[in-house]
């Protein structure tokens, strides 16, 4: 038995998007729900495209959208190529989903919660070791205060490892289900196959069920994934090489700029320094010159010696050498 890989384009919107009880399963296994009255019990498929009302603005594509009896939504993506764009995407979809709840004249209290799960196949916070990432609005200082609204959870999925089997059992399953199923897998693990829901799922991927334009279809994802990575590498390759040679010839600059600076202080400072000592020597030469001009005038008047070397400062070897 051959299988094809769930997080495909195809298999994953097969699996969650036309089975109802799959993805309530998901939704229950991997959304941040703290009371089980919190869990979602129904779904009703709501359309992928979100089409504007203004053809000017933005058109918007999910995986799966569907809300519940409350009216809660949920949006559920499989990215496979990690981007910074993608998190501003994923708000902007919430968002929008978030917004549309109301028409003309309706009451803010009618709105509902949307929550956006984001599985990636691909690390993006390299810093941290968890693999589940929940944003919601919370107060900066008392995280207990929340305005209710948007949900947004990520999942890197190269980061899962099913360590505790008991705890939270099916977000280890459906985890386990997204990552260790691929097109190499012959033989399905045997405690997914032991779950329900699971192995349904299981069965949805088996090669068998797709025709030869689904199979088609989806060689044909892969080859864009493919391209996609190696565009981005290429782009993030370029990027890096012109941070470090733009890092190396700023610091080049920086060092060459900082010893011409250095100099001409230094040369500055020294100038000034030099000029004030001279000035300073000159100074007391002129006043040294300037006693003994005075001396010589006492002594030529025939004052005491006493007198002249308390007007000067001179010694009296000073002044009889005058």
């Amino acid at each position: 038995m051959r299988y094809l890989d769930p997080k495909a384009d195809l298999t994953f919107k097969k699996v969650f998007g036309e089975h109802p009880d799959l993805v309530i399963s998901l939704l229950n296994a991997l959304l941040p729900f703290d009371k089980p009255e919190e869990e979602v019990v129904s779904v009703e498929y709501l359309p992928a495209e979100m089409v504007p009302e203004n053809p000017l603005r933005k058109n918007s594509i999910v995986d799966v959208r569907c809300k519940d009896a409350r009216g809660r939504q949920f949006i559920v993506e499989m990215q496979m190529v990690w981007s910074q764009e993608f998190k501003m995407r994923v708000l902007f979809n919430a968002s929008k989903a978030y917004v549309r709840q109301l028409g003309e004249g309706q009451d803010y209290e009618l709105l509902q919660p949307v929550y956006s799960l984001n599985l990636v196949n691909e690390i993006f916070e390299p810093d941290m070791e968890q693999y589940y990432h929940y944003y919601r609005l919370v107060h900066s200082e008392r995280t207990d205060k929340v305005i209710d609204g948007l949900h947004l959870i990520f999942i890197e999925l190269p980061k899962f490892k099913p360590h505790n089997y008991s705890e939270k059992k099916m977000q280890v399953l459906w985890l386990r289900y997204l990552t260790e199923i691929t097109e190499r897998t012959r033989q399905a693990p045997q405690e997914l196959l032991d779950n329900p829901e699971v192995k349904k799922a299981l069965t949805e991927l088996e090669e068998s069920a797709f025709t030869d334009a689904e199979l088609l279809g989806y060689d044909k994802f892969w080859d864009i994934i493919s391209v996609e990575r190696t565009l981005i590498g290429s782009v993030k390759r370029r990027y890096d090489e012109g941070l470090r040679k733009g890092l190396a010839e700023g610091m080049e600059k920086g060092i060459a700029e900082g010893m011409e600076k250095g100099i001409a202080e230094g040369m500055q400072k020294g100038l000034e320094k030099g000029m004030e000592k001279g000035l300073e020597k000159g100074l007391e030469k002129g006043r040294a010159e300037e006693r003994l001009q005075i001396a010589r005038n006492m002594k030529q008047l025939g004052m005491p010696m006493e007198a002249i070397a308390g007007a000067t400062g001179l010694t009296a070897e000073e002044i009889n050498a005058l």
